[in-house]
């Protein structure tokens, strides 16, 4: 640890892959890292829902990223460490396609294809556990509204949508994509916290990163959904499904009572763009939410495949979550070193959560570098 990372402190916005990584790797060299998150804990699209069915029955769900798999030597090398703390396990999953026009399973995914891993026991895990490091501060339920260069200090000033005094803070991290969006202001009303006027090199990179909306439908099964034979698949010829996952099949997850199945279905981008250009983009209603429960479980239905009435169902509308560009360039980060601002996420890298996990390393590489640490592997 060098004196300079001992003093300097970065505030981190969102708890998702991007910024839960990101913390962990400046915390571990030794820097002060203040983390905001607007949800009630870490993980973002890596999140897990817990659902409570009448019966005081327990259900959770990965009802966002619902697995990933690894590429770069990089993100390798951080994942493997991951493996060996027991955050992470690979997912023996068997995936195909399904074709709804024939009624078919086709394309049975190859051996020794990419290993499939999953957080345990769930997806948020990872961020949650990265979260509570040592060196890491994280504040949840806090938005950040502003954030304010101070040239004469070489700092910023953080205040929470609320107008709450966040603090000085040498460095910021941002990870959510809507920071200098008009996006922020049509979810909260409010403008975004990155006022672009102020940072017109950034304003063309950064102001409206293009999106892919989607809705998850979380479903428990009373027992095995017998005809199919995978543990995952992709549609074919379907209008408003995507994928499906049987959720309850990854390692670490028990179901009580044993026979019970869940399952995860993602609803195709153009199905989500519609019900969001009907219903606008503030947080559905839950009545808008169980029509597009009902569609979605339709058509899984109308496969042919024998899917009886759930025990449970209810939708998740992410409707930014799913990035459709990558921004970041050769540095897979946005880096202003005079401002002392780094803007990373898979929307910088790729729009997966390999790309979200490079793009913290990135970041987190860019400050060391600036404070004369090593590199972050």
């Amino acid at each position: 640890m060098t004196s300079a990372a001992a003093a300097a402190s970065v505030a981190v916005i969102g708890a998702g892959i991007t910024g839960s990584v990101c913390a962990s790797l400046l915390a571990a060299r030794g820097v002060a890292v203040t983390l905001f998150d607007s949800g009630r804990g870490a993980g973002g699209r890596m999140a897990r829902r817990r659902e409570v069915m009448e019966d005081g029955t327990e259900l959770h769900f990965d009802h966002g990223a619902p697995y990933f798999t690894v590429s770069n030597d990089e993100v390798a090398r951080v994942v493997s460490g991951w493996e060996a703390r027991g955050i992470v396990a690979e997912w023996k999953a068997t995936f195909a396609s399904f074709d709804l026009a024939s009624g078919k399973f086709t394309e049975f995914e190859k051996e020794g294809t990419a290993k499939k891993y999953v957080g345990m026991p769930a997806m948020n895990s990872i961020c949650k556990s990265l979260c509570q490091e040592d060196g890491v501060l994280a504040n949840f339920g806090v938005t950040v509204g502003r954030m304010d260069w101070l040239q004469d200090r070489s700092s910023w000033s953080l205040a929470s949508l609320d107008g709450k005094d966040l603090g000085y803070f040498d460095y910021v991290v941002a990870t959510d994509k809507n920071v200098a969006s008009p996006s922020f202001s049509g979810l909260t009303g409010k403008p975004p916290p990155l006022d672009l006027l102020s940072f017109p090199r950034l304003s063309t990179t950064i102001q409206d990163i293009p999106v892919r909306p989607c809705f998850a439908l979380m479903l428990a099964f009373s027992e095995p959904l017998a005809m199919i034979p995978v543990h995952g698949f992709s549609f074919n010829n379907s209008d408003s499904l995507s994928r499906a996952f049987c959720d309850s099949s990854k390692p670490g997850r028990a179901c009580v009572p044993p026979n019970r199945q869940s399952w995860v279905l993602h609803s195709t981008v153009e199905y989500a763009s519609k019900v969001i250009s009907n219903i606008g983009p503030r947080k559905p209603s839950a009545d808008a939410l169980a029509k597009v429960a009902e569609e979605l479980l339709r058509e899984f239905q109308a496969t042919g495949l024998s899917i009886p009435q759930p025990i449970f169902m209810k939708a998740h509308r992410w409707g930014s979550a799913f990035p459709a560009v990558a921004i970041g360039g050769e540095d897979m980060c946005v880096w202003d070193k005079s401002m002392k601002l780094a803007i990373c996420g898979d929307f910088c890298a790729s729009p997966s959560v390999e790309g979200a996990v490079l793009s913290a390393t990135r970041g987190a590489s860019k400050i060391l570098e600036c404070l004369n640490c090593p590199s972050v592997l």
